[in-house]
């Protein structure tokens, strides 16, 4: 599942060819409000983006493996206790203590940063830095053209989700009792590992730190060291 300010389209660039690759059957979703031509709807609970999950685990039939990134990885830990999945892997997940400290953790050590992203949310047709920005989700390894055309498909994230996100999450959170792995960027601005680790610790999984990636693990120059490891793991649960 996507994270904040992004849809199902960060997944096509490399995810979904790398697992059909590898055999397996893939999906993205874009959770409602997002997408091509979607309309940002600023009503849209966490609580609606589990629904939506629900809703395409029911289409899709069988038990899934569920992959978020971010706020993703919030939506389908909280759909979890409401569906039959095979596994679970989380990639760079929003902390279980909300999105509240790392904001401003990052509007203190990078203001310039933090208001360019506060301008991605509430001033989408104002003028953005593209280095601000890659600075706080993409690595310097990046090409700048990439940078620029993945920024282009960004979009305003639902207040309401926003708000749902700022807050503790661990009483709407069941530890799992399917296989878990979490993953984390090294280079990740955002969310530091003791984050990462905390949410590793709820599920009794284990947490691997991706060197030389940044928090938009999927769409970095290195995305391949992530889309490999998820697959590895997948194979080591199936052997």
């Amino acid at each position: 599942m996507h994270g904040a300010f992004a849809g199902a389209w960060c997944w096509d660039e490399y995810f979904l060819p790398y697992f059909a690759a590898r055999g397996y059957d893939a999906w993205a979703v874009d959770l409602r409000g997002h997408g091509a031509g979607a309309m940002v709807d600023d009503f849209a609970s966490v609580d609606d983006y589990v629904a939506d999950v629900l809703c395409a685990a029911t289409d899709i039939g069988e038990r899934p493996v569920l992959l978020g990134h971010s706020m993703g990885a919030i939506v389908v830990q909280r759909a979890l206790s409401r569906l039959q999945a095979a596994a679970m892997a989380l990639l760079a997940p929003v902390p279980l203590q909300g999105l509240l400290g790392s904001s401003l953790r990052l509007a203190a050590n990078c203001p310039e940063t933090f208001n360019e992203m506060n301008k991605l949310q509430f001033s989408p047709a104002s003028p953005t830095s593209p280095d601000l920005l890659a600075r706080a989700i993409f690595s310097p390894h990046l090409p700048a053209v990439a940078v620029r055309r993945h920024l282009r498909r960004m979009q305003p994230e639902s207040h309401r989700a926003l708000y749902d996100l700022s807050w503790p999450q661990h009483f709407l959170i069941a530890r799992s009792a399917i296989p878990v792995r979490v993953f984390g960027a090294g280079d990740d601005q955002l969310f530091p590992p003791q984050a990462i680790e905390e949410t590793a610790r709820l599920h009794g999984a284990v947490t691997e730190i991706i060197p030389d990636l940044a928090h938009a693990m999927m769409l970095d120059a290195n995305w391949e060291h992530a889309a490999e490891r998820v697959a590895d793991w997948l194979e080591e649960l199936q052997a």
